[in-house]
C-alpha cells in the first residue's frame, strides 16, 4: 500500500482501548483515508503492548509506552520489560506518565495522600531516566488537585532539578530531555516555564466547547503548541458526549487558527511540523 499523505497527527490517542474493539479497524482505515495519523499511548503494560502491536502493523500510527500515574498502585513498573518496548523503531515516545494530584487517594489522610505524591514522583523519574536513556520525548501526563496549580509546580521543579544535576556535572542528557505536556490545563505561566525548559503543551477538543485556554492558545508561540484528541474521551462540539476518534484533530488545528486568527493553512502545516519535530517522525 502506498505511503499515505499525512496531514494532521494526534500527538494522544488511545485507539487500543476497548472503545474500540468492534471497529477499530474501520476507524484506523478512516484516519488514512483523511490523512491522519496518530501516536497511540501507552498508559500500563497492557495497553502499551496493544500500542506497540498497532503501530507495527499500521505505518501511519506509532507507539508511546509507560505507566499512567494513577495507575501507580495497582501496576508495578517493570523498567526491564518497558526498556525492551522502548527500544521498538516504532516506539517514538516515553509515557503517559507524570502527576496526578486530581484524585489522590485518602482524601481525609494528609500522610496517604502525601505519600501517593511521592510514589508518583518516583515512578515519573524513571520514565524521565528512561526517555533520557532512548533519547525519546516523554509524553506528560500532569493534572493538578481542583483549583490549583500544584502538580505543575512540581512537575517544573522536578524537570529544573533534572537540568541543575546535568549543568553540576557537565553532561549533555538535559539537551535530549524534552516532549509534551499532554491535555494541558494549566495558565500561561505555567506553559510558558513549560516552554523554556524544552517542552510543548498540547490541546484536545475541549477547547472547541470551552474557552478556558483561549489565553494561552493566543501566548504560547505556535512553535511550542501540538494537537490530540485523547481519544476516546472529549469528543468535539459537534460531537459532543459520543465516543472520541483521531479524526477529531482536525478540529482542534480548526478551532486554534480561529482562536489565533491565523491562517488555517499555515497552522495546520505548523502544528504538522511541530509534532514530526519533537517525535522525529520519519516523511514519507
Amino acid at each position: 500500500m502506498p505511503n499515505m499523505e499525512t496531514r494532521y497527527i494526534d500527538a494522544h490517542c488511545h485507539v487500543q482501548f476497548e472503545q474500540y474493539d468492534a471497529d477499530r479497524a474501520e476507524v484506523i482505515d478512516e484516519m488514512r483515508s483523511q490523512g491522519v495519523a496518530g501516536i497511540v499511548v501507552g498508559c500500563d503494560l497492557d495497553s502499551s503492548q496493544k500500542a506497540v502491536a498497532l503501530a507495527e502493523k499500521h505505518e501511519h500510527l506509532y507507539a508511546a509506552v509507560g505507566l499512567h500515574p494513577n495507575h501507580e498502585s495497582s501496576e508495578w513498573y517493570d523498567i526491564s520489560y518497558q526498556r525492551q518496548l522502548a527500544a521498538h523503531p516504532k516506539v517514538v515516545a516515553i509515557g503517559e506518565c507524570g502527576l496526578d494530584y486530581y484524585r489522590l487517594p485518602g482524601d481525609t489522610s494528609v500522610h496517604s495522600a502525601e505519600a501517593t505524591k511521592v510514589k508518583q514522583k518516583t515512578l515519573f523519574k524513571q520514565h524521565l531516566a528512561l526517555a533520557i536513556e532512548f533519547d525519546k520525548p516523554l509524553i506528560i501526563h500532569c493534572r493538578p488537585s481542583k483549583g490549583s496549580t500544584d502538580a505543575y509546580r512540581d512537575l517544573i521543579e522536578l524537570l529544573e532539578e533534572e537540568r541543575s544535576k546535568d549543568l553540576n556535572t557537565h553532561l549533555n542528557t538535559y539537551q535530549n530531555l524534552r516532549g509534551d505536556i499532554h491535555f494541558f490545563v494549566g495558565g500561561v505561566a505555567e506553559a510558558q516555564a513549560l516552554n523554556a525548559l524544552g517542552f510543548t503543551v498540547s490541546f484536545t477538543a475541549v477547547i472547541t466547547f470551552m474557552h478556558d485556554y483561549d489565553a494561552v492558545i493566543k501566548t504560547v508561540p505556535l512553535a511550542n503548541l501540538l494537537v490530540e484528541t485523547d481519544a476516546p474521551y472529549v469528543a468535539p462540539a459537534v460531537r459532543r458526549g459520543q465516543r472520541n476518534d483521531p479524526l477529531a484533530v482536525i478540529d482542534v488545528v480548526s478551532r486554534i487558527a480561529r482562536i489565533r486568527e491565523e491562517d488555517p493553512e499555515s497552522v495546520r502545516q505548523t502544528l504538522l511540523e511541530n509534532t514530526r519535530q519533537l517525535f522525529d517522525l520519519a516523511r514519507p
